[in-house]
């Protein structure tokens, strides 16, 4: 089955549902990883699956934006992935709370 790649997002297209126990991630990065899928797991358990989302342009009126964003992560801390074995960071998602964090350079 083939992925059909989105097109980019305005302001206000992205509903997310947050709870007690649950949150969301928005991963910021530069416009050179548009269209690459970046993973995450829970750090607890990094070799299971992980989850990933495709950074995409997200269109404000100050300008584009590249972010991937993550919705119903369950509270806690997780490791964010450069690469199949290399981490690029730590993050650490509140309860019904949006996390933001930023690709490094």
């Amino acid at each position: 089955m083939t992925e059909i790649a989105a097109g980019p997002s305005g302001p206000g297209t992205v509903v997310l549902e947050l709870g007690a126990d649950v949150g969301a991630l928005v991963l910021h990065t530069l416009a050179e990883l548009d269209g690459r899928e970046i993973e995450i797991s829970p750090e607890e358990a990094v070799t299971s699956r992980r989850t990933h989302s495709m950074v995409r342009p997200r269109h404000m009126p100050t300008g584009t934006r590249y972010a991937a964003v993550y919705p119903d992560l369950p509270a806690g801390p997780y490791t964010i992935w450069a690469d199949e074995q290399n981490p690029a960071g730590r993050v650490v998602i509140a309860g019904g709370r949006v996390t933001n964090w930023s690709w490094p350079a």
